[in-house]
Parts: structure tokens; sequence; C-alpha cells
């Protein structure tokens, strides 16, 4: 079987005689049997052509002869077939179209990060911020660990997107980065433009990254604009594909899903009926009602939890590495656990306390013996389509693993009821507050989702039964928020901290000097609820944290059977991000407010 070489390379020159120019190219790649796409504009060249080596090679050596394209450096990849089904050689006013005046990549770029040093910084957990300037449908394939998004369907829409950037990134070192590196040829100046201090690109881009260092700190697979769809880090084509309907890029398990039908639809575009969704949600439930019949944290397991040396430890021991990082142990207890064989290496084997550390390894922790406190797991799956799920979330019941919970959590239930898929929840709810939480089924819907929360395009509503009576039927709290939490699961209301607003509405007055309030947060702080109801005298009920008369308790979360935290996540709206229509979702109110919504 005959290989195929496919070539993406671009260049910001100056460059004329357009027409001419083109004609030219496109004889000789008929000629020679090339296909694929040439953009020609005033500012450069960009292309992505396949076909036998020695053409490709033949049309380089031409395009090399032009002025300004002398070193013109493209990057391979092989075929089993051609990705391209036709020769177009086309004159645009940009060859990466963005409309933003003044950036001209030709006169000049931000600096460029090398691969290998990207990695590098990445190995040794340097405080980079990785941002991916790509589209949402490309995105969804795969990105970099970690990195910031763009959150759009067009490289137009760049400049909105940088806007909303929180002001703190300005002073971070940002390196962006795309498919093959001509989109932050224009991105990168631009956020220099716009005030980000510290602006790199990542030179070549993915393509780039995945042929000189290959996959590491990078989940999934990179899309690219051909038949292929997508490449994995050995640059091979992977198995996704394109939906005929809606564009939506499909991996192999997507592809094996019963809702995808060749050339008509797929489970993004696929619509159920109700009755099929009401089966899903049965099956869903009975799912859950299986993995909880015994909570799977009840049973002693061995908990192993990953430690990645950050960059300042570098050189240093083991045992100075985790004192620094775990100050609340001291040596003694840190010299047991070395003793009992509990600290392992990046290659699993137990290690020595004096044991020098490098930067980016990823050691363990081992917890033999592992037994969780109960919770309370009756998960309610209230919808579920091709995007989204919505699930009433009883309390007490942590979200993520974090110091005693593990397996006794929603995430690791709603990952074992799923799997193979991974519902990934667009926001939080604290452990020992209920009601509405909205996962994305996919990595793709995600990307379209949690932005809204943190644009506060979201609407919540909340149910809280609080100690005392408002003087007012409405009462507004705008006290700020530590950004760092004080103590276990705390934070304070502090002069300088991050802007928060919460509206109040008293729904009932009780005798009993209790009374339900209606409480729609503005903002989206850690405890912004409970702790502006705290700060304005009028604590929840059952609270194991912010106490009546300003005192401070220190139980995180509470145990099943304890009397309920009176917080609760009532009604939420939002734009789908499949139909993106505006939605609205409500729960049942509990039994303790005595108020049905």
């Amino acid at each position: 079987m005959s290989v195929v070489t496919n070539i993406a390379a671009y260049r910001f020159a100056r460059m004329e005689g357009l027409k001419e120019l083109r004609e030219d190219l496109l004889s000789f790649c008929k000629e020679h049997g090339l296909k694929g796409t040439i953009l020609l504009a005033p500012e450069g060249i960009n292309l992505f052509l396949a076909g036998d080596a020695d053409a490709v090679e033949g049309l380089l050596v031409k395009l090399r002869s032009l002025p300004g394209l002398e070193d013109l450096a493209p990057k391979y990849s092989e075929s089993d077939t051609q990705p391209f089904s036709r020769m177009l050689v086309r004159l645009k006013k940009e060859i990466i179209a963005f409309g933003v005046e003044g950036i001209d990549p030709a006169a000049y770029t931000s600096p460029r990060i090398e691969a290998r040093t990207l990695k590098q910084w990445l190995d040794e957990g340097k405080p980079v911020v990785l941002y991916d300037t790509r589209n949402d449908y490309e995105v969804k394939l795969g990105t970099f660990r970690n990195a910031i998004t763009a959150g759009i369907d067009h490289f137009r829409h760049f400049p909105e997107a940088v806007a909303k950037l929180p002001a703190e990134m300005r002073d971070a070192p940002v390196v962006t980065f795309c498919t093959g590196g001509i989109r932050c040829e224009k991105a990168a100046p631009f956020m220099e433009r716009a005030g980000f201090r510290e602006v790199y690109q990542l030179e070549g881009g993915i393509l780039k990254y995945f042929e000189e260092v290959g996959g590491d700190h990078y989940d999934g697979e990179c899309f690219v604009f051909d038949q292929r769809v997508g490449v994995d880090p050995a640059l091979s084509e992977t198995g996704s594909a394109v939906c005929f309907a809606c564009q939506a890029p499909l991996t192999a398990h997507e592809q094996d899903d019963p809702r995808y039908v060749a050339n008509v639809s797929c489970p993004h575009c696929h619509r159920e009926s109700s009755d099929q969704m009401a089966e899903r949600i049965a099956a869903r439930h009975a799912a859950l009602a299986r993995l909880t019949d015994t909570l799977p944290g009840s049973v002693p397991y061995e908990n192993r939890r990953p430690l990645r040396i950050p960059g300042q430890h570098d050189g240093k021991t083991i045992l100075d590495t985790l004192i620094a990082i775990f100050p609340q142990l001291a040596a003694e207890g840190w010299l047991q656990h070395f003793a009992a064989g509990h600290i392992l290496d990046p290659r699993g084997t137990a290690a020595a306390p004096e044991r020098i550390v490098r930067a980016g390894e990823e050691w363990q922790r081992r917890f033999p013996g592992t037994v969780e406190p109960a919770v309370n797991a009756g998960i309610r799956v209230l919808h579920e389509d091709e995007a989204i799920v919505v699930i009433h979330k009883p309390a007490p019941l942590p979200m993520h693993p974090c110091g005693r919970y593990n397996r006794n959590t929603l995430v690791h239930l709603l990952h074992e009821a799923w799997h193979p898929e991974k519902p990934r929840p667009a926001h939080r709810l604290d452990a020992n507050t209920s009601g509405l939480l909205v996962c994305a089924r996919t990595r793709h819907f995600a990307k379209l989702l949690q932005p809204q929360f943190t644009r506060g395009e979201v609407e919540k509503t909340y149910l809280a039964l609080v100690h005392g009576h408002p003087p007012e039927d409405q009462l507004a709290v705008d006290a700020p928020i530590s950004e760092e939490a004080s103590g276990p699961g705390a934070r304070e209301i502090e002069e300088g901290g991050l802007d928060s607003l919460t509206e109040f509405r008293v729904l009932q007055r009780h005798d009993d000097g209790t009374a339900l309030l209606e409480a729609r947060p503005i903002t989206g702080r850690t405890n912004q609820i409970r702790i502006h109801l705290w700060h304005a005298g009028f604590p929840i009920i059952g609270d194991p944290v912010y106490l009546p008369a300003g005192k401070r308790g220190d139980t995180q979360t509470l145990a099943v059977g304890d009397p309920p935290m009176c917080l609760h996540a009532a009604q939420i709206s939002f734009t789908h991000p499949l139909t993106l229509e505006r939605v609205t979702f409500e729960a049942r109110a509990p039994d303790w407010s005595g108020f049905q919504a």
C-alpha cells in the first residue's frame, strides 16, 4: 500500500502578483496529483496538501523560490489514503480570518516557545496559563491538561473571549496554542495589545508538539481540517469522524452509539422522545441503586492519592517536600508513613525519606484499609438528553474526592453509574447542600456550559431556613469574601476580598423565630449564601460551620442522620449547550422547608 505524504505550512510575508501565482500553483498541483487547499493573501500563505512525497517536495522547492518563503518549513504526517477530494487555490483578504486592524504578523509576533521548553515547564510544575485559541468543535477531541479554552465557534470571536478573561490572568505567563501555530501568530500579539504582560505562542502548535515530544500533558487527540478528522500524539490518523448533520467531531465511542446513523444523525443532534428519556433515566436509577446497595467507600480498600512535585521543591528530599506541602503533619508522623511503606516513588516502589525528588514527578501516598464515612447516596436523575444530565443531589454527599472521602462522592458514583461516560459537573454544591446540579455529558458540552457560570449568565435560586426574622422582606448582602479558606471548608468576610452579592427575599416567617428565605447568588463565591446570611445575623439552621451568635464550628461534612443543613438549590436557568435555548429546571422543596415551590 502506498503511503500518502501530508503537509501543513503557513508563512506571513508580503505577497504580490497573487492572481498569476494562483494559476501557476494550481496548474503545478493538478499536474503532479496533489490535492488540498492553498490560501493566498497579501499577508502570506497557508496550505494543507497531500500526495506523492516527490510531488510534495517539488511544490516546496517552488514555494521556497518566492520572496519571504525561503525558509518555509511544513509539518509532515502520513496516511494510507488521500485525505482531500480536490485541489483548491484561493485568494483571500487574510490567510487566517481575524478582522482586527493593526495585527500584522509579518511585522511583529509574540515570543515563541519551543515544544521541548513548554514540556519542561509543565514537567516542573511552573505556573503558566495554557490558552487554547481554537474553536469549540476542535477542542472537543482533545487539548492540553488544565488548559483554558476560548469558548468560541469562530476565530473572529477571539477578541470577545479575551475581554472576558479574569484580570489576574494579565500578570501571569500565558502560552497560546492552536493546531499548527497560525492562529497564535495573531492571537498572542492581540493579547499583548489587550494588556497581557507575558504572552508566548507555542511554536508549530499542537502538531509540532506531538512531533517533538509526544503527548505528555495532552489529553485526547488533535482535530485536523481534512478527512482524517483527528490525529493522535504519534501523528497517526484516529478513528474519529464528523457528523454529516451537525458537523460535530465524533470519537470512536460516539460512533458506536446507536443514535449515530451515518449521514443522518449522531448522539449530539439525535432527538429522543419523552418515553426514551424516561427509559434511560429508569436505567440510570437502577445502576445507581446497584452501585450504592453497599457504598463503594464503605468496603475497606487501598486508596492511593497522587502527589505531583512542584518546581520549587526540585532537588529536595521527599521528606522535606511532604512537610512543606502538608505542614499539618510533623516529621515524626511522616517517618511512620515511610516505615510502613506508604510513600511510593514514580515507579510505585516504597521510598526512603532521604530520596531526592525532581520537579514534575508524580509520587503516591498509600492509605491501606481505607473505610470512608457513610453518605446519603439517594441521587435522583431529573433530566438527561444528549448534552446534559440534571440531578437532584442529596445531602450529606461530598461532590469531589477530598479529605475522608474518595469513593463515597458524587463524582465517583456518577462516573461508575454512567461508565464509560464521565459526566462533568458544571458547578458545585456544598456536601451539606441538597438540590439541583447540572452536568455535561462530554468535554465538548462542558466547554459550552461551564463558562456560563463563570460569566454570571446562570440564574440560581435557593431555599434557606434561617435563625431569626430579617426586618425587611427584601435583603441584599454585598460583603466581600476571602479567596482562601481560614479553616476546614470555611471562608471569611474580608476587606479586600472577592466581590460578592446575594439577594434574599422572605417567603415565610415562623412563630418559632425562624424564617424561610429565597436566596439568589449574583456572584458565585465558595460558601457565599451561608457566609452572607451568617454575616447578616441570620445563620442557616443546621450549618455546622457558620453558627448562631457569630460563632464558628469545625465540622465540614455532616454525618448521615444528623439534622440537615437547611439550604437547598431549588431552581436553575441557563442556555442549553445543544439547542441554545434558555431552559429552567426545578427541584421539589425538602420537607424541612414546609414549602412547596
